[in-house]
């Protein structure tokens, strides 16, 4: 779009590296701490959706986009943001005490409440600004577009931090699967298209579905784990509400939801036989809805989280390749 459009990439890259080196030396912990802090393992998760608009927006091009690369690190840098304000919020509160899993960093007196906090100013706005860089890259003097995607970055941030930070975090009052759905399907997957094309696309609502209620899987997943560990402490998630049960019955609907709203799609789209290569990453999913059914230990569900968010990964990679081999 611009002949400078390789700048703003570079100049993000280095707001972004920037961030995480400087969190670190404030804090004056250790890398390896505020690795495990931003949670690496739930990266792939947060890019899938822009996987997906991306590719089928623009299959012939988009990986050579600088659009593309900047989306991917604003995404990343908003997962960062939300790992670091979910660290900091149970942390204070007390939900992490218990908890099965990963160790949390705030809870266990490895990076203090204070540092935590500071983590997250930095590294939020550093993505902020990469975030500006996308919108000017995207749209340039398009101020319409520009103000509406400035205002979805801003609410992107909102909702990183009052996950679980805050007397109203909705994160305690079982709407972490709502606001799943909308970030990391409706808004990754119709962001990322619309970046590209311009245009909102009532076909992409199915895509967007299948990343969002598998990413809504994932989290289910967690609180399964955590659910009687958050119940002590009041936190209060959908499978604290369910109970055991009832949370495997949702977990099994997310999972055939995502699939059946993905058949919908290429159906609709006019069904071609490179199509079905996605649905490979089904396989271990129901693997997992077998595993889930049988467990009756929560914290032996840990290693399903990894399997799902991998599944969900691998979902967007078969999106990509099929919008690439068939563009």
């Amino acid at each position: 779009m611009f002949s400078f459009t390789e700048k703003p990439l570079h100049i993000g890259a280095v707001f972004f590296i920037y961030a995480i080196f400087e969190t670190q030396f404030i804090a004056m912990s250790t890398p390896k701490a505020w690795l495990a802090a931003a949670r690496l393992r739930t990266l792939p998760l947060s890019v899938s959706g822009i996987l997906v608009g991306c590719s089928l927006a623009a299959p012939q091009s988009f990986y050579r986009s600088t659009i593309f690369w900047l989306a991917i690190l604003t995404t990343v840098g908003f997962q960062v943001l939300s790992n670091f304000a979910n660290d900091y919020g149970d942390g204070i509160k007390g939900a992490d005490a218990q908890r099965e899993g990963e160790q949390r960093m705030v809870a266990a007196g490895i990076i203090s409440a204070a540092q935590m906090k500071r983590g997250m100013i930095l590294i939020g706005i550093s993505t902020l600004l990469i975030a500006l860089l996308l919108i000017y890259v995207a749209f340039g003097d398009q101020w319409g577009y520009a103000l509406l995607f400035f205002g979805l970055g801003i609410a992107s941030i909102v909702a990183a931090v009052t996950y679980t930070v805050g007397r109203s975090a909705y994160g305690y009052k079982a709407l972490g699967d709502v606001f799943v759905f909308l970030f990391f399907g409706m808004l990754s997957v119709l962001g990322s298209y619309f970046l590209f094309t311009k245009e909102f696309s009532l076909l992409m609502l199915l895509p967007a579905g299948t990343i969002g209620f598998m990413s809504m899987a994932v989290l289910n997943l967690n609180n399964m784990r955590d659910r009687v560990a958050d119940a002590v402490v009041g936190k209060i998630t959908v499978a604290v509400k369910l109970g055991a049960s009832g949370a495997k019955k949702y977990h099994t609907m997310l999972i055939l939801t995502a699939l059946i709203a993905y058949i919908l799609f290429i159906t609709i789209s006019g069904f071609q036989f490179l199509q079905i290569l996605p649905l490979l990453a089904f396989v271990p999913l129901f693997l997992n809805i077998q595993t889930v059914w049988k467990n009756e230990a929560p914290a032996l569900l840990d290693p399903e989280l990894k399997k799902v968010a991998l599944s969900t990964f691998a979902f967007s990679i078969g999106v990509m390749l099929v919008a690439i081999l068939m563009g």
